[in-house]
């Protein structure tokens, strides 16, 4: 890989850059390697005891509230990312990253005591989420510095790092170097745009996927609130180690077919995973004839709720009533999802979303070029949180009227639009230096 200028060929990144400054870009990165996979840790510990939290503190919620519980920290995400990103283009990229860490420790504080207040508990989860998400607006600050601090041979390798570490969290200032100074040229928008829309589509239906996976298969298998908080937490913690080792892989054979092709592969298996979930069959789910509703608030702790050992001093989880809630009309008519099916999606879905996700971020970093990438980074994970405020109220609202069939086969749909995007602009999706003719393929 080169550069053409002055009538020369030289290869990238031949500049002078002592041993020191090396040493302090990299030590820079390894940081906000470790910042990433304790923000994930974070999520992955609350995520899936969101539902039976909510349903501990305020009986009142239903799965609709869920979705908008849950669409809350990604509002609070969208709304920070583009202030974050422009914050670190002007200023020490320390300063928003410190501040949305502080906002994330006062946020999971007031999460950790939800269960005190009297009334309008899940209000106050609201309002906690949504702080959660402002601090999680971080995220447009550690791309766009590991953007800047990286050549292009780079990038593919450091942003897979920076995505495996946020993998390893589920299971438990640089010069701006790039492209060696080269001068700016236009930015391709459309291809900008197509990015935005294809990694906007891609935490979509993961945002779906985590939402729902707790309410499906309480339905579908008539699990306890324990036994679901339990099975799935393992089969997300299964999830982190095939992404770690997609990552991996994916560092290898970018070198050998590109990230558009992955990109594109990863939308496929996506794809199968959500069809292999319609239901089909003469099988249907155990139904739960009756609502046992209890207005008190339990006096519970935040780290009884984690490992999901609770139990309310009025009931006994045990005496709940468990199936598919005859509230859901179409409970009485939707074939199970096997549990053979469900395993299956999980694992095509945990191998095509790290892909998607990954992909996305290379593509755009070096789309945009050797610019300061904040603003446009700040962008991009805005487009990714607002799929995760929509991705849940989709999800919510669908499944719990129609139910699986119809919600699965939209994101089908879903699915099959984007992957036609891709083939419309599959080659405008190159490196800016590409484009211009400076770096040779």
């Amino acid at each position: 890989m080169g550069i053409w200028g002055s009538g020369i060929f030289l290869r990238e990144w031949d500049i002078l850059e002592t041993e020191e400054h090396y040493k302090s870009r990299w030590r820079s990165i390894r940081i906000l390697y470790l910042t990433m996979f304790l923000s994930s840790v974070g999520f992955s510990i609350v995520i899936l005891s969101i539902w039976p939290y909510l349903q501990k503190i305020d009986p009142t919620a239903d799965t609709s509230f869920l979705g908008w519980v849950i669409a809350s920290y990604s509002l609070g995400q969208m709304i920070a990312s583009p202030i974050f990103g422009l914050w670190s283009n002007y200023r020490p990229r320390k300063e928003p990253l410190i501040v949305s860490i502080l906002i994330s420790v006062a946020a999971n504080c007031l999460y950790a005591y939800l269960h005190i207040p009297a009334s309008h508990n899940k209000y106050y989860m609201l309002v906690a989420r949504g702080l959660l998400g402002i601090g999680a607006g971080n995220v447009a600050v550690v791309r766009s510095y590991t953007a800047g601090a990286t050549s292009l041979q780079e990038r593919t390798s450091s942003m897979a790092n920076i995505s495996m570490c946020q993998a390893l969290g589920f299971i438990l200032g640089p010069a701006s170097t790039d492209e060696a100074q080269i001068p700016q040229g236009n930015i391709d928008q459309v291809a900008v745009v197509a990015i935005n829309v294809l990694f906007f589509v891609a935490l979509f239906i993961f945002a779906l996927f985590e939402t729902i996976i707790t309410p499906l298969t309480m339905d579908m298998y008539a699990w306890t609130q324990e036994q679901a908080v339990l099975y799935n937490g393992i089969i997300l913690a299964a999830l982190g180690v095939e992404a770690v080792v997609i990552f991996l892989g994916v560092k290898l054979l970018s070198k050998k077919i590109g990230e558009r092709a992955i990109l594109l592969g990863g939308l496929i298996v996506v794809w199968v995973g959500f069809f292999i979930l319609l239901p089909w069959g003469n099988q249907f789910p155990k139904i739960q004839w009756e609502d046992l509703h209890n207005n008190s608030i339990p006096n519970i702790t935040f780290g009884e709720i984690i490992i999901g050992l609770w139990k309310s001093p009025m009931e006994d989880d045990n005496e709940r009533p468990t199936g598919c809630s005859i509230e859901q009309a179409w409970c009485l008519y939707t074939p199970v999802i096997h549990l053979a099916q469900f395993l299956t999606s999980v694992v095509l879905i945990g191998l095509g979303y790290p892909v998607c996700n990954l992909m996305s971020y290379t593509l755009y970093s070096k789309i945009l070029g050797p610019k300061p990438q904040g603003v446009y980074m700040g962008w991009l994970t805005a487009s990714g949180s607002g799929a995760r405020i929509l991705g849940p109220m989709f999800i919510s609202q669908v499944y719990a009227h129609w139910g699986p069939r119809w919600a699965f086969s939209l994101v089908c749909g879903i699915i099959v639009l984007t992957i036609t995007l891709l083939g419309v602009v599959y080659k405008r999706l190159i490196a800016l230096s590409v484009r211009y003719g400076r770096i040779q393929e």
